[in-house]
């Protein structure tokens, strides 16, 4: 049985917008977005929003929780390349938990919010989602931040929560 090929697993909070819909998926050779996400398959609205960036690239958009995601991926014959869109990197550790097969995770924006220290300018993790990076890491899977196709990549060392919130307090200091 064949099943389809993930092209790249992309962690973008805003999941799928013209950067993600348009830049990303006009870069790789893919035909299908898949949006694996517990809560936004439950805002028509936003699906509604991503399908018409979806259909602005041409490309077909699939909207996943993990688990329907996983029973999907191994039930269905295909021969599809995907490009995952995730909100978190600890959605795509319980994607790896569940044996999908991610090789590649590219991380774009993680917008800051209470709790969140900085590995970049784009960048902020929480403690649960730096030990998901590590999960990911540690499992030899390519993590790197990378904004759009072209630009520079960043790879993503293990992630030491502690050290990056006391390199923002001494920036601030």
């Amino acid at each position: 049985m064949n099943q389809a090929k993930i092209v790249l697993t992309r962690v973008d909070n805003r999941l799928v917008h013209g950067q993600v819909g348009v830049t990303w998926t006009s870069f790789l050779d893919i035909d299908t977005i898949v949006v694996v996400d517990d809560l936004a398959i439950h805002n028509s609205i936003g699906c509604k929003l991503m399908k018409s960036v979806a259909l602005t690239a041409n490309k077909a958009i699939s909207f996943y929780s993990v688990d329907d995601f996983v029973k999907v991926f191994f039930e269905s014959e295909s021969h599809q390349k995907l490009f995952l869109v995730v909100s978190s990197p600890c959605t795509v550790q319980r994607l790896v938990e569940k044996n999908i097969p991610i090789s590649v995770v590219n991380i774009g924006n993680m917008h800051y919010q209470r709790g969140k220290v900085p590995f970049n300018r784009k960048m902020y993790v929480d403690q649960k989602e730096a030990s998901s990076i590590n999960y990911l890491i540690d499992q030899n899977i390519d993590v790197y931040y990378q904004d759009i196709p072209g630009t520079l990549i960043e790879k993503i060392p293990h992630l030491n929560y502690e050290k990056l919130g006391q390199r923002k307090s001494e920036s601030n200091g």
